[in-house]
């Protein structure tokens, strides 16, 4: 059985938990992180030397990095169906992925510990206003991705759909200005009731 670290609120333990859940492999998830805390015991540095969330071990294994995670899942258990053994195929899925990493995930951020966290060191109207515009501007660009498209890449449900599609969540249940985005509202809808999406995407946001 699978083991994985971290609290469910957090958007790159969601990942995880979705891909785990997509493959088939049972897991146990201890809460670690947030009000949890624990993330700085020598037991848990043992495992993650960052101190993050989140942390995977599958018998000897031991990974961290969300992303990284959600590929050694996918090629492990998912060959052949959310993991793509053709390089190029791949990579249609790893620049989606990477891209919710470095541009999407960082633009929300600071609107959603703002607004949502209620963090009082970014109550900062200018820095919430900022990370939503920022983040319009990204959804733009997947929107624009997705039209024509059932899924992120390759046309058929992958790595990309389970790593980008948590950002969806949360923006979209976050006390923000919607636009419309019908490609993406249209994308999340059918990705976001696939039985293992359920138990990933928790609501309320937190």
């Amino acid at each position: 059985m699978l083991t994985i670290w971290g609290r469910i609120s957090s958007i790159n333990v969601q990942k995880v938990v979705w891909a785990a859940g997509e493959v088939g492999q049972p897991f146990e998830r201890i809460d670690v992180g947030g009000q949890f805390g624990g993330n700085r015991e020598p037991a848990y540095l043992a495992r993650n030397p960052n101190g993050l969330v989140p942390t995977l071990e599958d018998g000897e294994v031991v990974i961290w990095e969300s992303n990284s995670i959600v590929r050694y899942l996918a090629a492990r258990y998912g060959a052949g169906w959310i993991w793509e053994e053709e390089p190029a195929k791949r990579a249609e899925a790893d620049r989606w992925m990477d891209w919710m990493n470095t541009s999407l995930q960082p633009a929300l951020t600071p609107a959603f510990w703002g607004l949502v966290r209620n963090d009082p060191a970014r109550q900062d109207p200018a820095a919430i206003a900022d990370s939503i515009a920022k983040t319009e501007a990204k959804l733009d660009i997947l929107d624009a991705h997705l039209e024509g498209r059932t899924y992120l890449a390759n046309e058929r449900f992958g790595m990309a759909d389970i790593t980008v599609a948590p950002g969806a969540h949360r923006w979209f249940n976050m006390p923000v200005p919607q636009k419309d985005w019908p490609n993406i509202r249209r994308w999340y809808a059918q990705v976001s009731v696939r039985p293992a999406a359920g138990p990933a995407l928790p609501l309320p946001i937190s």
